[in-house]
């Protein structure tokens, strides 16, 4: 042996394994709603799998059957979420009362959440999904939206002489331009969302005759902001 083989090697002991966190019921259907919802948004409905839900949240399949059933109820259950939380966002956004502002805020709303929660507005819009309870569904939000948006038109038309019948067609039309753009800005992402909402407005307000070349929004939650565009 040579010197070198005789020196005795010096011990590092191993470290010791990080004890594994324990997560209570809740805690663990939390993890398993935040991981389906990524990955339905990623990978549409069909291609998801109980199998992947339970891979990335390290845990057996039984786990994730016996906090939803399976795949659908998983499913139903973050589709529920989204639905809530869209529907909040905008309910609580309708705040002004002059009708101008409240196209901006609802147009606004439904940008910011389509900003925020890519991944949840994704599960709202996408086209594979199972067959579910027609309140499950970005049109029923958007319906619902209408809904409230036709009560207000519906008072402004009286206001002015107009025939209130027609406020449910109007509220429809807007609530409508506004989720198809919004649904077409997740893909463009330009211009900046304010200037989508402002020239949202500017058509929904002022019409093809009388466009703004360069509208500008009047609120931004709650801040009043000066323009040069028609307010009355």
């Amino acid at each position: 042996m040579t010197e070198e083989t005789d020196k005795p090697r010096p011990h590092h002991p191993r470290p010791e394994p990080s004890p594994r966190v324990r997560m209570s019921a809740a805690q663990r259907r939390e993890q398993l709603i935040t991981i389906g919802r990524r990955l339905f948004a990623e990978r549409g409905y069909d291609a998801a799998s109980v199998e992947e839900v339970a891979a990335r949240a390290k845990v057996s399949k039984p786990v994730v059957y016996e906090h939803f059933g399976g795949k659908e109820g998983l499913y139903a259950v973050v589709v529920d979420r989204e639905v809530r939380a869209l529907l909040e966002r905008i309910t609580a956004a309708l705040t002004a009362g002059h009708p101008r502002e409240l196209l901006e805020q609802a147009a606004l709303a439904l940008l910011d959440y389509i900003e925020d929660e890519p991944h949840g507005f994704q599960v709202l819009t996408a086209r594979q999904a199972p067959v579910l309870a027609p309140a499950n569904s970005f049109s029923s939000v958007m319906n619902d939206v209408a809904h409230q948006v036709e009560h207000i038109l519906g008072g402004e038309f009286r206001a002015r002489g107009l025939d209130p019948k027609f406020a449910e067609l109007y509220s429809q039309a807007l609530v409508g331009m506004v989720a198809l753009v919004g649904q077409w800005w997740r893909e463009a992402r330009r211009p900046k969302k304010e200037m989508v909402a402002a020239h949202l407005v500017n058509l929904a307000w002022n019409g093809l005759s009388h466009l703004e070349a360069k509208p500008e929004l009047i609120t931004r939650n709650g801040r009043t902001k000066q323009s040069g565009g028609k307010n009355e």
